[in-house]
């Protein structure tokens, strides 16, 4: 039997009301800027990007590269949202007054950061008066060489520092200038392809204490809660096409690097990106545990003053 036309509109109305409950809530192409740089481990956030992943969800991403050393403060001054680096900045970033929550892992270095030094540094030990390229205090490369330091009974002031980017200093290092350098993939396989300028004494292998996160503005978060969501969806799903697509996969990430798909494919080899499962459990408990150990190291070489409360921190809704 045929339905009056107020009827038929009314049932109609239903339907599509129903549908719209039933159907997963997306974010209606929020913008937001992304600040990281070439860093291997935030590569599927490029790709989310180039593959048009990011759009699919819903989120108008823009990406800028700004070097570690200035992202907070393009955090604070509202030109980026959300931001990728590793989490013991995010510890100091909170805790030098730049508010910051993470909601997603990224990826654990596994080898992808690393000391190189000359021929005749058999330990650490040796490297007592040595000049050492390191980027600047409150970037990953600055922590990194205190806490393997610090692992072998020494300090930052045991060595001489010589501020250099990550690229700069394995370059210098290369090209014979510096006695050490402290840098991360893709730069250090600068380094690994040149074995008569020297070696690399440690990795995250040996320190494993690199792993990246990313996190946004506590308000942003608060008012689009949504395009948040599709952030970590979106990462999740760049993670799949690496899976069921890598030949293209590293032809997009490693053109962002001025990388050939198969050398990309190389320094990736050197870390692990953390799928849905791998997140879960490090939000449960590992973060909190890792930062606070972290935390405590930044307050010794002086890049904070105090230990932030480190459970508060992150947010883990957008993993479930």
């Amino acid at each position: 039997m045929k339905l009056p036309l107020p009827f038929r509109f009314a049932a109609v109305a239903s339907t599509l009301a129903a549908a719209a409950l039933a159907a997963p809530a997306h974010a209606q192409n929020t913008p937001v800027t992304i600040g990281m740089s070439g860093w291997t481990g935030f590569a599927p956030l490029t790709l989310a990007d180039k593959a048009g992943i990011f759009k699919k969800h819903g989120v108008d991403v823009d990406i800028k590269m700004i070097p570690q050393k200035d992202r907070h403060l393009a955090l604070a001054s509202g030109a980026i949202q959300c931001a990728a680096t590793t989490v013991e900045t995010h510890v100091a970033w909170n805790a030098n007054g730049v508010p910051i929550t993470q909601i997603v892992q990224l990826d654990k270095s596994y080898g992808a950061d690393g000391l190189a030094v000359r021929g005749d540094v058999k330990a650490f030990a040796d490297l007592k008066g040595k000049t050492i390229g390191v980027d600047a205090p409150g970037t990953a490369p600055y922590f990194g060489l205190a806490w393997m330091l610090k692992k072998n009974g020494m300090t930052l002031k045991d060595v001489k520092l010589t501020t250099l980017s990550p690229q700069a200093a394995a370059q210098a290092f290369v090209a014979g200038q510096n006695d050490g350098a402290m840098t991360y993939e893709p730069y250090l396989s600068t380094v690994r392809a040149n074995p008569d300028r020297g070696k690399i004494l440690a990795t995250t292998l040996d320190y494993p204490m690199v792993t990246d996160t990313l996190g946004c503005a506590p308000k942003w978060l608060k008012d689009n809660p949504k395009a948040a969501q599709a952030l970590v969806d979106s990462y999740f799903e760049a993670l799949e096409m690496i899976r069921k697509e890598p030949e293209k996969s590293n032809d997009i990430m490693g053109a962002a690097v001025k990388q050939t798909g198969e050398q990309f494919a190389k320094s990736s080899a050197y870390l692990r990106w953390q799928d849905k499962a791998a997140n879960q459990k490090f939000f449960s408990g590992e973060l909190a545990s890792f930062s606070k150990e972290a935390a405590d190291v930044l307050k010794d070489i002086g890049v904070i003053r105090q230990v932030p409360d480190v459970t508060a921190l992150y947010d883990a809704r957008y993993l479930k």
